[in-house]
């Protein structure tokens, strides 16, 4: 389908396409089985200029939005999920900066972030704070030099080896979600280190780490915002960054249907290419047309966000990532079959694919979370 991008979505587009076939792709394999940080690939990507995308110019961004970050993470997905997470996070860390910093706050970090000198990001989760994002019990004291942190974070992408950190933390004990704010941690700060580094299922090249914090003093600058803010700022970075991950499940939808389209035009059983067998075309086709209606409804999500004109895009938002994940774990099992025994194997990448897109269903909301939300938003529509 023709999607009618500009020249700036069309280049961004291809840079990220032309970044994954030339430079994911021979190493994809090794980073997952060696569950490696993509180091080399990170230093390609901010060669590029694709850290930018979502920062302003006066920054050093390119001053795009939700859309252009959406093509870009898609088309790294489409290779390597775990690459394309490790990128994208970076969006997560920096949008409530970008949406609620001082200007100080954003001259002095965002310029970094923009180049790729420094990756970024955002820590909420935490043992009893999934779902329940509210129950957040890591605080931040006030006191006369600035907050004093205690407590951990679970879960974090890019833990350990992002140098600029994002956290919601507890200011006010007995206000549930309205006792939260967000603050700034450099790595480094005396106080702030890193838990284990996490074992995964998919998205092995991406770090997954805890955040530990012991008396970790920060200065009163570092504050986001306003104290009591914390909950609703990463409420509306949800908002904006779940078709996000609907795009990370659309590129590994779209690699996987790859794969199996080109197996299955080179598998020969009973004398003919398996492609000519009628169920294969039929799986085939549902699989086209899944991708397609998710890559229509992420489009326009994002572009929706990014217009400004709806009050509030956390209904299309939802959908836009339940609908592509849930199609993500249908394409990628899929394929899998398609290619039949070799299809299970490590040395194709199909088993790769259908890992990688299971995460995609619970991350930033797990699907039935998301559901809960998409039908309050239809309750307040109708």
């Amino acid at each position: 389908m023709e999607y009618f991008l500009n020249e700036l979505q069309t280049t961004v587009r291809d840079l990220a396409r032309g970044i994954a076939e030339e430079k994911v792709l021979p190493v994809r394999a090794e980073l997952d089985e060696k569950e490696e940080f993509p180091w080399a690939i990170v230093r390609e990507i901010a060669a590029s200029g694709l850290y930018g995308i979502a920062i302003p110019e006066e920054y050093g961004g390119i001053g795009g939005g939700s859309f252009e970050l959406v093509l870009a993470t898609e088309q790294l997905a489409r290779v390597c999920g775990g690459i394309a997470v490790t990128y994208a996070a970076n969006f997560l860390g920096s949008d409530i900066l970008i949406d609620n910093g001082s200007p100080e706050q954003k001259a002095h970090f965002l310029p970094d972030i923009a180049s790729g000198e420094k990756l970024c990001a955002f820590a909420i989760t935490e043992e009893t704070a999934g779902s329940d994002a509210g129950a957040v019990k890591t605080t931040a004291a006030k006191t006369a030099d600035g907050y004093v942190i205690n407590g951990s974070k679970r879960f974090i992408t890019n833990g350990g080896d992002a140098a600029i950190y994002t956290i919601i933390a507890r200011t006010e004990p007995g206000k549930s979600a309205r006792g939260l704010s967000a603050f700034i941690v450099e790595k480094g700060t005396p106080g702030f280190s890193f838990g284990r580094k996490e074992k995964k299922m998919g998205i092995r090249t991406s770090s997954t780490r805890e955040l530990l914090f012991d008396d970790c003093l920060i200065p009163r600058e570092n504050l986001i915002g306003k104290e009591g803010m914390g909950f609703f700022y990463a409420m509306k970075l949800f908002e904006k960054s779940r078709p996000g991950i609907g795009a990370q499940a659309l590129g590994i939808a779209q690699g996987a249907f790859e794969a199996a389209y080109a197996h299955a035009k080179e598998r020969v059983q009973f004398g003919e290419a398996v492609l000519s067998f009628q169920a294969i075309q039929h799986m085939l086709a549902n699989m086209a047309m899944d991708i397609e209606a998710a890559r229509a409804l992420i489009y326009a999500s994002a572009r929706t966000i990014d217009s400004g004109l709806q009050k509030s895009g956390n209904m299309e938002s939802a959908m836009s990532k339940v609908f592509a994940s849930d199609m993500a774990m249908r394409v990628t099992t899929d394929a899998v079959q398609i290619m039949g025994g070799v299809g299970y194997m490590r040395d194709y990448p199909a088993e790769k694919f259908m890992r990688d897109a299971k995460i995609t269903q619970m991350y930033e909301g797990t699907n039935q979370i998301l559901r809960n939300i998409i039908a309050n938003e239809l309750k307040k529509r109708y």
